[in-house]
Parts: C-alpha cells; structure tokens; sequence
C-alpha cells in the first residue's frame, strides 16, 4: 500500500491537467474528464500504474445517480485507491434524449472523481457548485422577474431602487429551464444575458448556470 501512495503522490505532483475548454456564454476556461485522462496518461506509463474510471446507476430516494469511480492500481503488485463522485441524473432535458442525459452526467461525475483522486483543485472551475439542479418543484419556468421597492417622498426625491431577487440552489434550475427553452427568431446568448442581469448570483452560483446551460446544449 504504501508503493501505490508514493507512485500517486508523485503523479499529483507531477499532473498538469489544462484548461483546454472554453465556455462562450460565461468567457471561462475549464477542463472535462477527457483532458485530465489525457494529461496523465504519459505519467501513469513513467510510475508503471493504471488508471480505470467506472459507472454506477443508483437509485437514490426517488432520484437516479451515477456514481463514478476512479481506480489507480500500482502494475507491480496490484494494490489500488479509489475516489468516488456523484451526478444526478435529470428526469428530462429539452434537446436531449435519455442516453445523453445519463452521458452528461457521467462525465460530470468521473470529473469530480477525478478530481478527488488526483488531488486536482476546481474552486475556481465555474461548475465546482454545480451539483446538478436542485428544484424539484414541478413549476413552470418563467422569464426573470426583478421586485421594486416602493418609492417613498422624500425632501428630495430619490428614483425608486429596484432590488433583484436572489438565486439560491433551489431556483436556478428554473432559470437555465427558462433560459434554454428559447423562442423562434430569440438568441440563447440575449436569454442568458438577460437573466445575468436581472438576478442577484450569490457566491459562485453564476458560473454553475454557465455551465448547466452548456450543458443542455
């Protein structure tokens, strides 16, 4: 066991992983499973290991998962680590049929496993948060809608403030909803515009809707 840690400490110091992707619609740079598959593959030959990545469809509750699992085995003796990650599947995406929903998330998970096992650090990747959608409410998806506060008469009169409504974990998947679903003759880039500035994005909530709506592509 204590080979395989070394040969993996020396693989985590050695990786440079890329962010060889570009998302037009948020103008980051980030990386996908096949990029770091690719990066170590030439360090995995140098330290005599392999790297396997696998799937599991899980029924948790009444929501399906894939947990990917990302395996390292030492050649010379077999012993192995392992990380393990998790992508909700979503029950339907516009555009999308049922193999490439399970694709998607997939690769978003063996990312994550990944990521763990090679000790790799997304917290500046836009789609760290982004767990999967988390509103279960079956509501129909909406354009933004921005709250006025009420203007009050002052000596001298001041424009009405208008304050945003806030994205939480539990709304933004209304938001991509809206925003993928685009009308004839209507641009997605204008949709997502739109509701970027027509919503408050608290902490890295913003990119994690950058990259779900990529990801309904």
């Amino acid at each position: 066991m204590e080979q395989v840690h070394k040969k993996l400490a020396a693989i985590q110091a050695a990786l440079k992983a890329p962010k060889s992707q570009f998302n037009k619609f948020g103008g980051y740079k980030y990386r996908k499973a096949e990029d770091i598959l690719e990066a170590v593959k030439p360090l995995l030959k140098e330290y005599g290991c392999t790297l396997i990545c696998t799937d599991e469809l899980q029924l948790i509750g009444e929501r399906y998962y894939i947990k990917a699992t990302a395996t390292i085995t030492n050649s010379e003796d077999g012993v192995s680590i392992s990380t393990t990650a998790y992508a909700r599947e979503e029950e339907e995406k516009k555009g999308m049929d049922g193999s490439q929903v399970t694709g998607a998330s997939s690769s978003y998970a063996r990312k994550y496993a990944l990521n763990g096992l090679l000790c790799i650090d997304d917290t500046a990747d836009s789609d760290t948060t982004n767990q999967g959608p988390a509103n279960d409410a079956q509501k129909p998806a909406e354009a933004p809608k921005t709250t006025k506060t009420k203007k009050t008469s002052t000596a001298a009169e001041k424009p009405a403030e208008t304050k945003k409504a806030v994205i939480t974990d539990k709304n933004i998947k209304q938001v991509v909803d809206w925003v993928c679903q685009v009308p004839e003759g209507e641009q997605r880039d204008a949709r997502m515009k739109k509701a970027e500035d027509s919503y408050e994005w608290p902490g890295d909530l913003l990119n994690a809707f950058y990259t779900m709506v990529e990801l309904t592509q």
